[in-house]
C-alpha cells in the first residue's frame, strides 16, 4: 500500500504556471504507474495525465497537451505535473493516483485502474 500527498496548488492568473508534486510512501512507489486527475465543482473526476513506472511512457488528455508535463523521480518517490499557460477552465482539485497493476511501459487513463489516491490540491486560475 502507498500513501500519496499532493502539494503545489494555489491561485494563479491565466497564462501563469504551477508545479504540482505528489510524494508517495514506501519502496513500492517505483512499481506503480502514476496519474493525475482533476475534479471541478459539480463535475466528475477526469483524467489529466499519466506516466509509466520508469517514466518511458506518458499520456495526456487533449485539453492539456503542449501545456502540461508529467514527470517522476523514483529516487524521491515523487511525481510532478508542470502546468504552463494555465486557463480558467483548468480550475479544479487535482489528485494524484497510483496504479499498482500496470505493466512496464504502459499507462492507463481509466480512473478505476488506480487503487491509491491522494487528498487533492486546489488549483484556481483567475481570468
Amino acid at each position: 500500500q502507498v500513501q500519496l500527498v499532493e502539494s503545489g496548488g494555489g491561485l494563479v492568473q491565466a497564462g501563469g504556471s504551477l508545479r504540482l508534486s505528489c510524494v508517495g510512501s514506501g519502496r513500492a512507489f517505483r512499481w506503480y504507474a502514476m496519474g493525475w486527475f482533476r475534479q471541478a465543482p459539480g463535475k466528475e473526476r477526469d483524467f489529466v495525465s499519466s506516466i509509466s513506472r520508469s517514466g518511458e511512457s506518458e499520456y495526456y488528455v487533449d485539453s492539456v497537451k503542449g501545456r502540461f508535463t508529467i514527470s517522476r523521480d523514483n529516487a524521491k518517490n515523487t511525481v510532478y505535473l508542470q502546468m504552463n499557460s494555465l486557463k480558467p477552465e483548468d480550475t479544479a482539485v487535482y489528485f494524484c493516483a497510483a496504479d499498482p497493476t500496470s505493466n512496464l511501459g504502459t499507462v492507463t487513463t481509466a480512473l478505476n485502474d488506480y487503487d491509491y489516491w491522494g487528498q487533492g490540491t486546489q488549483v484556481t486560475v483567475s481570468s
